[in-house]
């Protein structure tokens, strides 16, 4: 069972009519079924994972729903091979009675085959968002990226005013911290109101593969949206939050805190102080450098400097079609073209040269910096286009 700190001990005194109720708030108001694709957002070959924009047309044509599916990362019971012991149930493996195969063909050493396991193993993940904002269906598109870098003027002139005027909802985050939804999925809670918070999977995990482990940290504190309202007298919430998760995941998990990677990201996608906690092994959404914070790294810099997120200039991403990417054009040019080469360079002809199609053969389109970069800089000015990232 999760360990949990409690004041007191809960009595359950809710009637049959409560519960009803309890389970109709849960139950979603959408048959998944029936929903009406529009267009493809975004299909992540490595991630193995699709985002999908459409509609439920049940309930309403003009309302957006964003319909994520990814396929589950394999975990070791599924490829045991071994006999279980007598209290061991049964579990479900690839290699059984149940596996289907084909073979595509046999040569020498090698063979391909085309394999389709027990139905148990076939599942694939889903997260539905409805109705979804332009924030949500922004959030899920292909765009091109721009990291802006924030100094606490532009943060108290641009974007703190787009905050308080556009963030998300943050309902469903007082729901799990007031324990009026996924009761369930708590692994773990520390309820004291100023250094406590809630441990429970992130979406984005399916609570099982722990090969696969991805975890939020929910603060009961409210008021801190960010990092950038964090000072010297938040480092006890801090250490809590670093040391009381690292104790609960290695009981639970078995991962030592040397094996998580526990960061905060920047700009969020909710404005409540979570923390985001996985596995150092696993490359997971959003631990590239512009976007993760890592816990450690905040402790010290708020012990080094009390104000030290007030002070420092913090860089972000922004994703094409952001309105606060907008306002930071009107600042100063974010989306401003690579510069040409100087009119003394010497040019083999009057067109920019690329490198060879089979130079580029095997590029995807999920990677147009790459493709990018290997346009010469000897290019006619009138031919440059804004190269982003």
């Amino acid at each position: 069972m999760p360990e949990k700190v409690e004041t007191s001990p809960k009595v359950n005194t809710s009637t049959a009519s409560e519960a009803s109720a309890a389970s109709k708030e849960t139950a979603p108001s959408y048959d998944l079924t029936k929903f009406k694709l529009k267009r493809i957002l975004n299909n992540n070959s490595v991630r193995k994972t699709i985002a999908l924009l459409g509609t439920f047309p049940d309930n309403d044509e003009s309302a957006a729903a964003v319909v994520i599916f990814e396929k589950h990362a394999y975990r070791e019971s599924d490829v045991a091979t071994g006999a279980p012991s007598n209290e061991e149930p049964l579990k479900p493996s690839y290699f059984s009675t149940d596996l289907s195969v084909r073979t595509d063909f046999v040569n020498n050493i090698y063979g391909s085959y085309h394999c389709v396991p027990a139905s148990e193993l076939c599942g694939v993940k889903c997260t539905v968002i409805y109705p979804a904002t332009e924030k949500h269906i922004e959030k899920y598109s292909i765009c091109h990226k721009y990291v802006i870098c924030e100094t606490p003027d532009l943060y108290e002139t641009v974007t703190l005013p787009y905050i308080e005027e556009s963030q998300f909802s943050l309902d469903w985050v007082y729901n799990i911290l007031e324990h009026k939804q996924e009761q369930e999925r708590i692994v773990y809670e520390d309820n004291d109101p100023e250094t406590g918070f809630i441990l429970l999977p992130d979406l984005k995990w399916d609570g099982r593969n722990v090969e696969n482990l991805y975890l939020l940290g929910i603060v009961h504190k409210h008021g801190i949206k960010s990092l950038r309202d964090l000072n010297e007298s938040h480092l006890p919430l801090l250490r809590n939050l670093r040391d009381r998760s690292a104790k609960v995941i290695s009981k639970r998990y078995g991962y030592h805190s040397t094996q998580l990677r526990m960061y905060f990201h920047y700009q969020p996608s909710f404005y409540h102080l979570h923390l985001h906690i996985n596995p150092v092994r696993n490359d997971a959404p959003g631990i590239w450098c512009e976007k993760s914070h890592m816990l450690d790294t905040v402790i010290n810099n708020l012990e080094l400097l009390s104000d030290y997120y007030k002070r420092a200039s913090l860089p972000f991403v922004l994703y094409e079609g952001n309105k606060l990417l907008n306002l930071y054009e009107q600042k100063f040019p974010v989306r401003k073209p690579i510069e040409t080469a100087p009119s003394n360079v010497e040019r083999s002809d009057d067109h920019p040269k690329l490198l060879d199609t089979k130079t580029t053969a095997n590029l995807s389109d999920e990677e147009p910096e790459r493709q990018s970069k290997r346009i010469k800089l000897t290019e006619e000015p009138s031919t440059v286009q804004s190269v982003v990232a």
